[in-house]
């Protein structure tokens, strides 16, 4: 079992983590994978995505990464106390965003060997996807629920 996240598995998410989101139907979505390091590793994007949805996608990715937990429990942590997380967000130059649809990407042992973020739908829809695309390619999604 390897620690390193490799170039075929993290494009194997993006891939299927946009076909879990055609397959329900959803809104065009831009899928950023990092590997444990913090490099963008993949970034795919439909036809149709806004903007600003890389970079909320790479954010949603990076703060997880950074702060070692799926977006769920940032965004249950950034309720608590929205004050140390406006200050991450400054620190982090805007690569925070502590919402649903970013998981970490573990190995069967646990190791941790990147992120993935998506946006394009809802946060719920965005974190459906990334999951799927994680178990596509044989890894563990951690939500942080």
């Amino acid at each position: 079992m390897t620690d390193t996240l490799t170039l075929e598995q993290a494009s194997r998410i993006a891939a299927q983590a946009l076909a879990a989101g055609r397959d329900r139907g959803y809104a065009p979505l831009a899928v950023a994978v990092l590997d444990a390091r913090g490099c963008l590793k993949a970034f795919l994007a439909e036809d149709g995505t806004s903007l600003l949805r890389a970079d909320i996608a790479a954010a949603k990715a990076s703060g997880a990464l950074g702060m070692g937990v799926g977006g769920r429990a940032l965004q249950a942590r950034a309720q608590h106390n929205p004050g140390f997380f406006h200050s991450l967000a400054a620190l982090s130059q805007g690569r925070m965003v502590p919402v649903p649809g970013s998981v970490l990407i573990r190995n069967g042992s646990g190791a941790l060997l990147g992120a993935v973020g998506i946006s394009g739908d809802t946060a719920d829809n965005d974190e459906t996807c990334a999951v799927a695309g994680v178990q596509a390619a044989g890894l563990v999604a951690d939500a942080g629920q």
